[in-house]
């Protein structure tokens, strides 16, 4: 009897090995005149010019689009989409590349999950541009803006899209052997079932563009074993504050926190396991600087204005707990400059002759300043309840910080020597470490929910900005410009690029061990040959 070419569902089952139990799908004769390889449809979302197509090549497992759309991005898209519904923890990976040369630098080929095919639809996407710029975009809510983090690896071979829960990431390598984790964890809710699948966008409407998507994977994800803890991995990113837009500059499966971006803007300075280490703003392997006796740093630390100097907290010494030190920029012996601890250092004045401080003294936390000879300390606030998070603005009239002694934590300012203490703002969460701009017009900070307590680590919190441009801050409009998972270590220091125009922070990813689940494949029965389908769906990423 003659055989048929099927759609397979294959589930892994992994014990000591690896098994594959293979149950047939609906024969392709029978299926819609949509079905297309594994998939259950397609057809362009949004407005096109001319429409797409997608081929199936049953021989070579590939996908062949064709695509016209002005865009996939702000609050519409346009493009083709080959799609099937699925509900709960899903990922999708796929081998793209693009035919023909030249084209827009900014045309898509996609591994998407999207809520429904209106084209305003909330989505999440792991995006290859033609000039290589990979990037997972989403949108939040129907009709919201789209965003993005750029990943520091370009024109991958292999893109991959994981959702676990309502959160999402990225992985991208050379082959499914060598995917890397490469950002996201992002709470993006896709409610009940939503649609799964590969697509294709020209961002010319007038121009139609081919791409052939290989050795696709659709895979639907069992719960992650509570009794395994995920793994943790950090990743050092910038926002543009114009645009929004992240960029991932390094991640590493390791915490580490609070990035200095240093004043020539070639290098960001951050701390992990107890010692501080320089990273290139183009990425790379960070190396460590020495810090002598210093060897438990936390995170508070920074470059004194003339770049001659770090600033660091560390707890090594003594009743070990945090004093603050200087040692020279380039590394070598701490000179400690308090006396009483703790003490966290938060900010250099404007001429390097002072630091601030937070100080806990009789069981309150204040601020306090001292100078960088060391000497006597100078309390500078005495109200109940914590402040922390103190920080000069470049022009020495102020000094920010954050207080709870209103309740919720907010953000505060006052003169250099402790008067004409004012509240800079009010709303209803916890505001964290405020940072401003090398140009004075800018205020960065971290953002709680008001139900949160303290600056706790692996929360999902918000990086926000206000404009301190009005002089007598009428306005004190408030904007987000990132929504990430992190807190503790994300932004406790100064982190603004020279030329104002960049924030560095670091994200935190809690990545579940992935368990046997399910994968959709199409598999060739006239062969029976499932040799090149075989492996396990528990890798990594």
């Amino acid at each position: 009897m003659k055989m048929k070419k099927r759609i397979v569902l294959c589930t892994a089952a992994l014990a000591s090995s690896v098994t594959f139990v293979c149950v047939a799908a609906n024969n392709l004769a029978a299926q819609s005149p949509s079905t297309i390889g594994v998939f259950e449809g397609h057809g362009d979302v949004g407005t096109v010019l001319h429409p797409g197509s997608a081929e199936f090549d049953a021989a070579k497992g590939n996908y062949t689009l064709t695509a016209s759309g002005e865009n996939m991005w702000l609050k519409a898209d346009a493009f083709q989409f080959v799609w099937r519904k699925m509900s709960g923890d899903v990922a999708v990976s796929a081998d793209i590349s693009f035919v023909g040369q030249g084209g827009n630098p900014h045309r898509k080929a996609v591994v998407m999950l999207r809520q429904s095919l209106d084209p305003d639809s909330a989505y999440a996407d792991v995006a290859l541009h033609g000039a290589g710029l990979t990037a997972l975009q989403y949108r939040e809510s129907p009709g919201a803006i789209t965003q993005e983090i750029q990943s520091s690896i370009s024109a991958p071979k292999r893109i991959r899209i994981i959702k676990r829960g309502d959160y999402v990431y990225m992985s991208v390598g050379p082959d499914t052997a060598r995917l890397q984790m490469a950002g996201g964890w992002l709470p993006i809710p896709l409610k009940g079932s939503f649609y799964v699948g590969i697509g294709l966008c020209s961002h010319d409407k007038d121009v139609v563009e081919k791409a052939i998507f290989s050795n696709v994977e659709v895979e639907s994800l069992s719960p992650p074993n509570p009794a395994i803890q995920p793994k943790l991995y950090s990743t050092l990113e910038t926002v543009a504050i114009s645009s929004t837009d992240r960029q991932v500059v390094y991640i590493a499966p390791e915490r580490f926190e609070a990035p200095n971006w240093t004043h020539d803007g070639s290098a960001f300075i951050f701390n992990s396991n107890g010692l501080l280490h320089r990273l290139p703003v183009t990425g790379g392997t960070p190396e460590t600087i020495d810090t002598g006796f210093a060897t438990r740093c936390n995170n508070d630390h920074g470059i004194s204005p003339d770049a001659k100097w770090i600033a660091l907290s560390d707890n090594s010494q003594g009743d070990h707990q945090s004093l603050v030190y200087i040692v020279p920029f380039e590394g070598g012996k701490p000179r400690r400059i308090t006396q009483n601890s703790p003490s966290y250092w938060h900010g250099w004045s404007p001429d390097g002759m002072t630091l601030a401080f937070v100080g806990q003294r009789n069981g309150e936390f204040d601020i306090y300043g001292i100078s960088t000879d060391g000497g006597e300390e100078k309390r500078l606030t005495t109200a109940k309840g914590l402040d922390d998070g103190p920080e000069y603005s470049p022009d020495g009239k102020y000094i920010y910080f954050n207080s709870e002694r209103t309740g919720l934590m907010q953000i505060w300012r006052m003169r250099p020597d402790g008067s004409g203490q004012e509240q800079v703002f009010s709303d209803d969460f916890n505001n964290w470490f405020p940072h401003i701009s090398p140009d004075g017009k800018w205020m960065v900070f971290l953002s709680y929910d008001k139900s949160v307590t303290g600056h706790p680590e692996n929360k999902d919190v918000m990086l926000r900005i206000m404009s301190l441009d009005d002089k007598n801050m009428t306005e004190k409009k408030v904007t987000v410009l990132a929504k990430l998972f992190g807190g503790q270590g994300t932004i406790n220091v100064p982190s603004w690029s020279p030329d104002s125009k960049n924030v560095a922070f670091v994200s935190y990813q809690l990545i579940p061990e992935e368990t046997p689940g399910t994968k959709y494949y199409y598999v060739d029965t006239t062969s029976r040959d499932y040799s090149a389908r075989r492996g396990s769906v528990s890798h990594g990423f």
